[in-house]
């Protein structure tokens, strides 16, 4: 939440993708239930790829798939910032940091611990 909060809220986008991928990773309705509140409160705007996304990707594709294993859905992230001039944060900076252009901010994600009890 520190990342999220130093970034002004009429500045935090999210690609459509990463909400599919979040909604993807729920292992339940309250997690469903918790990531459309987050969403709801902290993301000002959902950014949906659009011609000019796909055909950036695709040549991302072209030129990191086979180098830096850059994937279909990190291409079209990437893309989304690169044509709305937008800044990528990410815990997966490997694929995307040969990506020229690409304003990357680099973050670890929180590790949650579960003990036994």
């Amino acid at each position: 939440m520190d990342f999220i909060m130093r970034i002004p809220y009429e500045d935090r986008a999210l690609s459509s993708l990463c909400v599919m991928e979040l909604i993807q990773g729920c292992i339940n309705k309250k997690e469903l239930k918790t990531i459309k509140e987050f969403l709801k409160t902290n993301i000002s705007n959902i950014l949906h790829p659009d011609d000019k996304i796909f055909e950036k990707a695709i040549l991302l594709l072209e030129r990191f798939s086979l180098s830096d294993g850059l994937r279909t859905i990190d291409a079209l992230i990437a893309a989304s910032a690169l044509i709305k001039d937008a800044a990528l944060a990410t815990a997966n900076y490997k694929h995307f940091k040969n990506i020229p252009a690409l304003n990357i901010l680099k973050f670890e994600p929180l590790r949650i611990i579960k003990t036994a009890q």
